[in-house]
C-alpha cells in the first residue's frame, strides 16, 4: 500500500525510490549518477530517413517532426508504457494462448523490460500496471533515477509509477489521484511537477494515469480523465502555468467518443451510447485484421440515445446532471498525431495502428498527451500490423509486455 510521503516542497501520498536508502518520509536527491551509457543504439537525423533500431526484433524508427521552428535546445524525453502486471498476465492467460509461456514470466520479462527502459534511456517514465515496484526501482535507482508509486485500491496488485533522471529534473511538488475517493472505481493517477536542472527555471507537469478497462462503463471513463485534467490544471497555475503531458493507458481509441474528449476539450455525450464510448468493442483481432481499411464508428443523434444515459451516468461522466457536455480546461495535442510517421504503422487521426496486441484486442490505448509551452520534436515510431502479426502477439522475444512503449522528445517553446 501506498503511504504519505513528504518533501521539502510537496506533501502526497506516494512511495519516493531514490539512490538512498528508500524510506516513506523525505527524501532528497543531492547524489552524482553515471552519464547514459552506449545502450542507446539509435540515432536520428533532420531528414525523413529516420535510423532504425533492429534489437527488440520488432523495427521501431525515430520520425522527427517536420516543422521545428518553435523549439527550443532544452530537449527531454518522455516515455508511456503500461508493462502488464506479473498479476494480470498469470490471472488472464486466455490472453496470451497465442504467446510462448516463457514470454510470459515475469523474471524474464522483467530482464526484457529492464533492457528496453535503458536502451531508450528516457528522462521520464510514466508506467501503468505495475505490481513489482520495488523490483524495479532497484533496477532504475542504479541507473539514476529516482521513482514515485502509487498502487490502486481494492484488492488488486498493481498501480502506477513515476522514476526520472534525477541528473536532469528535480521534483517539486505532485499530487495523487485515487478514485476510490469520490466512487470512481479503483484506479488512480499521478501528477509530478518538475524543474529541468541547469536551465532557467524550466518547469514541466507530468501526469500518469492507467483508466478503467470496462469498456461499457464510459461515463466512469469520462470522469477519471475528466478530473485529472481539472487538477493537472491547478497544479500547473500554482507553478507558474508549468507545460502539461498526460501520459498513460486511456483505455479507449482514437475513433472514440472519449479521445474527442481529450483533444477538443469537449463532449456532447448524448450523442453518444456510454457503452460505446472507448472504441475498445471494435478491436478483436479478427475485426481488424480482417478490415480492408479503417473505418469511423458513424453516432447519430437521436433522443433516444439520450435516454441510454441516467442521471447518476451523466453526472459521472460532466459532473453534472444537468448538463450533457463534458468538458476539461486543458488544450491538448497527441505527440504521435502531431509528429508524422509511416502510413504504415499509423491510422485514424494520425496516432499508431497499435500500441497492444493480445489474443483478444489489438488497437490503441495509449497516448502521451501535451499542452501549450512544449512541442514535440521527434517520436519512436510503433510498427505495423503485419509486423505485430509476424511476431505472433504480445509479449515477444524483446518487447516485455503486452503493449508498446511510446516515447517521444519533447522541447520547451521558443516565444512566437
Amino acid at each position: 500500500m501506498a503511504s504519505s510521503t513528504s518533501s521539502s516542497c510537496c506533501l502526497f501520498p506516494s512511495f519516493i525510490s531514490s539512490n538512498a536508502k528508500r524510506v516513506p518520509i523525505q527524501i532528497c536527491f543531492n547524489f552524482t549518477v553515471p552519464k547514459p551509457s552506449s545502450q542507446i543504439h539509435c540515432q536520428y537525423h533532420s531528414n525523413s530517413n529516420s535510423s532504425t533500431n533492429h534489437s527488440h526484433g520488432i523495427e521501431r524508427r525515430w520520425v522527427e517532426a517536420f516543422d521545428q521552428s518553435r523549439a527550443s535546445s532544452e530537449r527531454f524525453t518522455v516515455a508511456s508504457y503500461n508493462i502488464l502486471a506479473d498479476r494480470n498476465a498469470s490471472q488472464h492467460a486466455d490472453l496470451y494462448v497465442n504467446t510462448p509461456s516463457r514470454y510470459i514470466h515475469w523474471d524474464r520479462r522483467k530482464k526484457i523490460l529492464s533492457q528496453e527502459f535503458f536502451e531508450w534511456s528516457p528522462d521520464i517514465m510514466c508506467l501503468q500496471e505495475v505490481d513489482k515496484y520495488y523490483e524495479l526501482s532497484n533496477i532504475l535507482v542504479n541507473g539514476g533515477y529516482a521513482g514515485s508509486y502509487k498502487r490502486r485500491t481494492g484488492d488488486t496488485s498493481d498501480g502506477c509509477a513515476m522514476f526520472w533522471k534525477a541528473d536532469k529534473f528535480r521534483l517539486l511538488d505532485g499530487e495523487t489521484i485515487q478514485y476510490k475517493d469520490i466512487g470512481l472505481r479503483d484506479n488512480v493517477a499521478q501528477l509530478l511537477v518538475f524543474e529541468m536542472h541547469g536551465s532557467n527555471s524550466r518547469r514541466l507537469l507530468v501526469g500518469n494515469i492507467h483508466v478503467l478497462y470496462n469498456p461499457n462503463r464510459g461515463e466512469v471513463k469520462l470522469g477519471q480523465i475528466r478530473l485529472l485534467a481539472s487538477k493537472a490544471q491547478i497544479l500547473s497555475k500554482k507553478w507558474g502555468n508549468a507545460p502539461v503531458i498526460l501520459a498513460g493507458d486511456f483505455n479507449s481509441t482514437p475513433q472514440s467518443g472519449i479521445y474527442k474528449f481529450l483533444s477538443s476539450s469537449e463532449l456532447n455525450i448524448k450523442l453518444y451510447d456510454r457503452k460505446e464510448l472507448s472504441g475498445q468493442k471494435c478491436c478483436r483481432p479478427a475485426q481488424v485484421l480482417d478490415r480492408e481499411k479503417e473505418t469511423v464508428v458513424q453516432f447519430i443523434s437521436q433522443d433516444g440515445l439520450l435516454n441510454c444515459w441516467t442521471d447518476e451516468e451523466i453526472k459521472t461522466a460532466t459532473g453534472d446532471p444537468e448538463c450533457h457536455l463534458a468538458v476539461h480546461p486543458l488544450k491538448l495535442n497527441s505527440s504521435y498525431a502531431t509528429v508524422n510517421g509511416s502510413p504504415s504503422t499509423r491510422g485514424f487521426n494520425g496516432e499508431p495502428l497499435a500500441t497492444s496486441y493480445h489474443a483478444k484486442f489489438i488497437g490503441t490505448v495509449d497516448y502521451l498527451w501535451y499542452s501549450d509551452g512544449i512541442v514535440p520534436t521527434r517520436v519512436l515510431d510503433t510498427v505495423s500490423i503485419r509486423d505485430l502479426r509476424r511476431a505472433g502477439g504480445l509479449p515477444c522475444k524483446k518487447v516485455g509486455s503486452d503493449h508498446l512503449a511510446l516515447l517521444s522528445e519533447f522541447s520547451f517553446s521558443c516565444p512566437k
